[in-house]
Order: structure tokens, then sequence, then C-alpha cells
């Protein structure tokens, strides 16, 4: 029942605020949730027993988030950064650890992030497909897997999902965006659309799987508690981590043809 609250508090505050919301007040909001998501994935390196990135790491994150520009510049100076600092250590068995988690962790939570506004810069309703595919995919793999689900899909990393759920993930998402796209944009043809759902979904269902593997790793069942029902905000969030990228990716790639 608190999960079924939260979202239902949740979904129509983050729609209102990728659809209608001041640029300013989307970028705030973007810019909150991936310093939440960071600052919980500096506790999952904690429990690791490697040293977190210290608020250089944050610093560094809103320097990509705000940048004009997905800037491989501005990433690469921070790997650096992040080498240097880590150098430091007195342990100097550490410093590998420690400047491979800094790396890690900017660019798989503040790159991802990324990715979300420049597809919000592209359309909104982008932004809101790549996280939406989740939601949808989350849901369906809940219901089919939790009543049907006898094929473990990862027993090591996630024991309650299954080949079922999973496919069932997929299914939804593909039928979601046949309907979207259909009545929100239009001009992206068919066969594009549902690569794109398919390629989001994917990788959506192996973000939450990578998640796993860090807290397991971690001896951790959630990234935290700031959302009852859900845990985290790493945990609400680590499906559209992955797929936001991919579909931004995608959809460069795919070009004018994207109705765009």
């Amino acid at each position: 029942m608190r999960r079924i609250l939260t979202a239902a508090i949740l979904i129509p505050v983050v729609v209102y605020v990728i659809l209608w919301g001041h640029p300013y007040l989307f970028l705030a909001v973007l810019c909150t949730v991936a310093l939440l998501c960071f600052r919980e994935f500096c506790s999952i390196a904690a429990a690791h027993r490697i040293d977190p990135p210290g608020p250089i790491g944050y610093a560094a994150g809103l320097a990509i988030l705000l940048a004009a520009r997905l800037d491989l510049l501005i990433a690469v100076l921070a790997l650096l950064a992040a080498l240097s600092l880590a150098s430091r250590a007195p342990d100097l068995a550490r410093v590998l650890p420690g400047a491979a988690t800094f790396a890690l962790g900017i660019l798989y939570i503040f790159g991802a992030w990324k990715a979300g506004i420049l597809l919000h810069a592209l359309n909104p309703y982008w932004l809101l497909f790549a996280l939406a595919l989740n939601w949808v995919g989350d849901t369906a793999a809940f219901a089919v897997g939790s009543k049907f689900g006898r094929h473990k899909m990862a027993p090591r990393l996630s024991p309650a999902k299954s080949w079922e759920g999973s496919l069932a993930s997929l299914a939804a998402s593909l039928a979601f965006a046949w309907f979207y796209l259909t009545w929100l944009i239009p001009a992206v043809p068919l066969w594009e659309g549902l690569l794109l759902a398919f390629a989001g979904n994917v990788a959506g269902q192996a973000g939450d799987l990578a998640e796993s593997a860090l807290k397991r790793g971690a001896g951790i069942k959630d990234s935290g508690n700031l959302l009852p029902g859900h845990g985290g905000w790493l945990d609400r969030t680590d499906s559209s981590l992955f797929a936001m990228p991919v579909v931004y990716a995608l959809l460069l790639w795919m070009g004018a043809s994207t109705g765009n």
C-alpha cells in the first residue's frame, strides 16, 4: 500500500515538472534528484569499505549537469581530479578503488541525468517517454512475476526477478510506446518507436540488475529510505539511469526522422 501511495503522489508531480514546469524548476528538481541518487551511491560505496567521493564528487556532478552540453572534456577533467585526490590516501592500496568509485559515481549518476536534460531539450515528451517506459515495465514485471514467475532470471542479484516478469515488462513497454507515440509524438514511424521502447526497456532491466549487484555486494537491501515502499531514489531510478542515455543515443542516430 505504501508503494502505491508513494507512486500516486510522485508520478503526477514528475509529469507536471517535466511537461509544464518552468525550466528552472525542472532543472532544480532534476539536480536535487541526481544529488540524492549520488548520496545513496556514496553510502553503497562506504558499505563496500571504499572511501566515497566527497564534496568534490558533488561539485563535479553538478558541473556535468549544468554544462551547456555533455562535454567529454568536463568528464575527463573530473576523472583526473578524482585520481589526484585519491592518490592522497594514506593507504595506497585504496587509490584505485577510490578513484574508480569517484569516476563511476559521477558518470553513472550525473552522466545519466545529463542525458535526461538533453532528452528534455529535444522534447519534454521524450524524457517522459524514457522514464515512463520503466514505470510501466516495472509494474507489469511485478504483477506477472509475482503470480506466474517460475524461471529465475538472475537469482544471485535479484531472487524475485523471473523471465516471465521480464517478458511481461518488455511487452508492456512496447504496448505503452505504441499508444504514447501515436498520441503524443505521431511523427515517429512505428518501427522506430518500438525500437526505442525495446532498447529502453532492455537497458532499464539491465540497470535494475546492476544496482542490485552493487547493493548485494555491499550487503544492503535498499539504497535509502526516502521513498516509502520503494527504498531510496537510486532504487526508484536505477532503470531510468540506463534507459535515458540509450534512448537519447538512439534518437541522435535516428536524426530528423524522430519528428523533433
